[in-house]
């Protein structure tokens, strides 16, 4: 990547991040790296771009009248690189995706083996976060394309792949380990264990759709931490089935008594201006409606 372009890079990650460290994990540089290209632009530019604080990095007056210009400098070399794709007939090309985890660890490995048959010379750069993080990333330009939960942000374009049902998580010695359907009315009352992270999800639904109030005791994205503390006797969760395959863990999942389910898509800008990469990379996609 051209010298100039990797500073603005650097620039435009280290003031969404907030701070030298997240921005250089994200880049693969080093932290020292990352402050020497933004010190390298602004001796070049001859202004202050950043203040850096105790609380992180912020931008300055003039950090913020440079930024959107740096923004469009990067998506315009983004475009020659599309560009240069095309001609190339894929030799080379970079494709950065945005991904919860069970999608990360269930779908794109098979995904990304059947594509890399075709197109060795494809590289990736996955993002993982919540689906309202991936759907910034979208926006913002951060990622190509992304999987999350429909409906998405009404400006993106999506592609519907699974209907994923959420089934009831349980410690084995659980007293309704053997009922055929978990009620979702005995969540009630028992330590609730709850996949979420900023805005609500699907279980934060079913559990208001319910009108149930369980006592929550332990809130994250991660849901092997979920699984573990479950397995532990900790409580009981509601997790999709997705993430419940070849699980490392010694605990009972069940239907639910009231079916639910998160429909599963993937989600792009604007189909006509992705990358041929990215283009190449949809026909790859399990259960896509034609």
């Amino acid at each position: 990547m051209d010298g100039n372009i990797q500073k603005y890079l650097a620039l435009i990650r280290t003031v969404e991040c907030g701070s030298f460290t997240k921005a250089a994990e994200m880049l693969s540089y080093s932290q020292s790296g990352i402050s020497r290209m933004i010190r390298d632009l602004e001796n070049e530019w001859r202004v202050s771009l950043l203040e850096r604080g105790r609380a992180g990095v912020r931008l300055t007056s003039d950090g913020l009248t440079l930024l959107p210009y740096a923004k469009r400098v990067c998506e315009e070399y983004r475009k020659l690189q599309m560009q240069v794709e095309e001609l190339n007939g894929l030799q080379s090309g970079l494709i950065r995706i945005g991904t919860f985890s069970s999608v990360a660890t269930h779908w794109l490995p098979n995904i990304i083996r059947a594509f890399q048959k075709d197109y060795p010379h494809i590289d990736y750069e996955l993002l993982l976060g919540d689906y309202t993080e991936i759907e910034t990333w979208i926006m913002e330009g951060r990622v190509d394309c992304g999987f999350l939960r429909l409906p998405a942000h009404p400006d993106l374009e999506t592609i519907f792949l699974e209907q994923d049902p959420l089934l009831a998580v349980l410690p084995v010695q659980h007293p309704l380990a053997d009922c055929s359907r978990f009620p979702v009315s005995a969540f009630g009352s028992e330590p609730f264990l709850l996949l979420e992270k900023g805005a609500n999800t699907e279980v934060s639904e079913i559990l208001k759709r319910c009108d149930l109030h369980p006592p929550i005791h332990f809130t994250t994205w991660d849901d092997y931490a979920i699984m573990s503390m479950v397995e532990s006797g900790l409580g009981v969760s509601i997790l999709p089935q997705l993430i419940l395959k070849r699980i490392p863990y010694r605990i009972v999942a069940k239907e639910l008594d009231v079916p639910a389910h998160r429909n599963i898509g993937l989600a792009l800008r604007d189909n006509k201006t992705v990358s041929l990469a990215v283009k190449r990379f949809l026909d790859y996609l399990p259960y896509r409606n034609a």
